[in-house]
This record gives C-alpha cells, structure tokens and sequence, in this order.
C-alpha cells in the first residue's frame, strides 16, 4: 500500500518560512514524479511543484516561483518544500501526491493516483 504523510505545516507570519515534508512507501514505480498541491478554502486543488525522479528536474507554478524549493532525499524517502516569504495567499492545505505516469504526470491533478492526508499551513499578515 502507498502511504504519504505529510509534516511541517503551521502558522507563520507573512515573510516567514516553513518546511513541508512528504515521507513517501509502499511504490516501486520505475519512473515517477511527486508534486506538492494545495487547496485553499473556496478555491480548487492547485499544483504548486513537482520533482521527478527520472533525472531529478523540478517546476513551479508561477504563484511560487523564487520562493519555494522542492527537493528529496531518497535514502529517506522523503520530498520537501521549503517555503520562504510566505504569504498570506499562500494559505491552504498543503497535499503531496505521487504518480507512476513519470513527468507526463505534471502538475495535472487527475494523473495523480495516491495522496497525503494533507498539512495546514497558515500564514498571518
């Protein structure tokens, strides 16, 4: 069974920083990607970043560019985002997902077949 369990969110003021982290088992997939999504309250799931594991490449929404960073360690079998200048419209529940469809999966939510349970993070202005 794959399980994603996701830490790190909380409250932070505007500027601010947090680390999420996606502790990822259970796939074996040969070629896959994980994404971080979020979702704030009112609004539809949106893709924030994903990193593939074929070659290790990263994108961003544009919303976060130059201000978030993912990244992983495979001998943990974990996926981090680190979060910097953190704003208030960065609020939501933060999801990561991963998908066996590799860099076709993008940031495209239907490609995504297993899920975190999500982590709240709040940013105060």
């Amino acid at each position: 069974e794959v399980q994603l369990v996701e830490s790190g969110g909380g409250l932070v003021q505007a500027g601010g920083s947090l680390r999420l982290s996606c502790a990822a088992s259970g796939f074996t997939f040969d070629e896959y990607v994980i994404a971080w999504f979020r979702q704030a309250p009112g609004k539809d799931r949106e893709g924030v970043s994903y990193i593939s594991s074929s070659d290790g490449s990263t994108y961003y929404a544009d919303s976060v560019k130059g201000r978030f960073t993912i990244s992983s360690d495979n001998a943990k079998n974990t996926v981090y985002l680190q979060m910097n200048n953190l704003k208030p419209e960065d609020t939501a529940v933060y999801y990561c997902a991963v998908s066996g469809a590799g860099r076709v999966a993008g940031l495209i939510a239907i490609r995504y077949d297993y899920w975190g349970q999500g982590t709240q993070v709040t940013v105060s202005s």
